[in-house]
């Protein structure tokens, strides 16, 4: 069984970290609900969801993905690029330490888990306005004794790897090429958005199913036409944060 660390969006999101987005009012309430939704869909793909304590006081603690990478050996804590999030990291930490040997990413590399792909042995890792060649560096020293093989992909216009391009299924990526280059790929299954639909790349796979932003139907008709199993949610709140659908958990075998 999968276990889904997350958090619940705090008072102060609307004081999020913003890159590429205007600021936009945010609805806490809602993205709250919203939350509630994701957490579900996870538990109907069968993962068992560990609620981490809230940190009212930091705006982006939602996204807990970018605090850590876990891989089967050991769970390396981020250090985050934004200076306003390094607090997020410890609250994270205890809780993998329970179930993972941990290691640091350490001053002055930085390293977001957003910008951390892991596909089977192989880990892309963003270089990104988050993430720099030190903390790249850093991780592939820290995982390459465990067999994992780490490539670095620049990325450009969007905030994290993660925006331009995720797993859909085993085997198959989900890319928004504008934003990354498809060879970076080559030899796996690549699947396009819509070109209407610019941030679609995002979704989560758990086995055989796929969670998807429910903003984005056109995409959803491409991943149903490649035989995906699709679920929808609709995180339109935490999207106006520069939230996507794999930020707002870390997915491990416990």
């Amino acid at each position: 069984m999968l276990t889904a660390l997350t958090r619940l969006p705090g008072p102060a999101l609307e004081d999020c970290e913003l890159t590429h987005l205007a600021r936009q009012p945010i609805d806490v309430a809602t993205a709250v609900a919203q939350h509630h939704s994701y957490e579900q869909c996870l538990e109907a793909f069968g993962c068992r969801v560990e609620r981490l304590p809230e940190l009212p006081r930091q705006p982006d603690a939602v996204f807990v993905e970018d605090a850590a990478v876990v891989l089967p050996e050991l769970a390396v804590i981020t250090r985050p690029g934004a200076a306003s999030r390094r607090p997020e990291t410890d609250s994270v930490a205890s809780a993998l330490a329970r179930y993972r040997s941990l290691a640091r990413i350490k001053v002055p590399g930085t390293l977001d888990g957003g910008d951390v792909l892991r596909l089977g042995r192989r880990i892309y890792v963003g270089l990104s306005g988050r993430s720099d060649p030190d903390g790249f560096r850093q991780l592939e020293d820290l995982v390459a004794p465990h067999g994992y093989e780490l490539v670095a992909v620049e990325v450009v216009r969007c905030l994290h790897l993660k925006t331009a391009a995720t797993e859909a299924a085993p085997g198959t990526v989900l890319i928004n090429p504008r934003w990354v280059d498809r060879e970076v790929f080559a030899g796996l299954r690549v699947l396009e958005v819509d070109p209407s639909e610019p941030f679609a790349a995002n979704v989560v796979c758990v086995g055989g199913q796929v969670m998807a932003p429910a903003g984005a139907p056109r995409t959803r008709e491409r991943l149903e036409a490649a035989g995906l199993d699709v679920s929808v949610v609709d995180q339109s709140e935490l999207a106006k944060a520069e939230g996507g659908l794999t930020c707002c958990s870390l997915l491990f075998e416990a």
